[in-house]
């Protein structure tokens, strides 16, 4: 379970950076402690808030055939700004972006390095 936060976070950490990056809108005052802290927020939240999410949207995923998803992601992505003040997403099209980069660089780190959804 520790093996498995610390390689979300480290993963999570590489893509909150590509975000800041890449889509223009989404800040994290060029401090690494805040990047760090973003990056472990995001994890928590990941872990503990997004299953609750999930279960309460579960009538619109299945209606939506998981489109409602994307949306439950980018929630997640909100839920951190709101917590970590410094990181910032000025607006719901950087949010987009942000949540688009950040599902990408998670999936590629996954595919390539792996272990993060394994628990061993």
């Amino acid at each position: 379970m520790l093996r498995r936060l610390l390689l979300t976070w480290a993963f999570n950490v590489v893509a909150l950076l590509a975000a800041a990056w890449v889509v223009d809108g989404v800040d994290y005052a060029d401090s690494a402690l805040v990047l760090l802290a973003a990056g472990l927020v995001f994890s928590v939240v990941n872990m503990l808030v997004k299953p609750i999410v999930k279960l309460l949207a579960l009538p619109l995923i299945i209606i939506t055939l998981g489109i409602v998803l994307f949306f439950v992601n980018l929630l997640m992505l909100y839920i951190t700004s709101w917590i970590v003040d410094e990181f910032t997403i000025d607006t719901i099209g950087a949010g987009i972006g942000a949540t688009i980069i950040v599902w990408l660089v998670n999936t590629l780190l996954e595919v390539t390095l792996g272990g993060a959804k394994k628990d061993d």
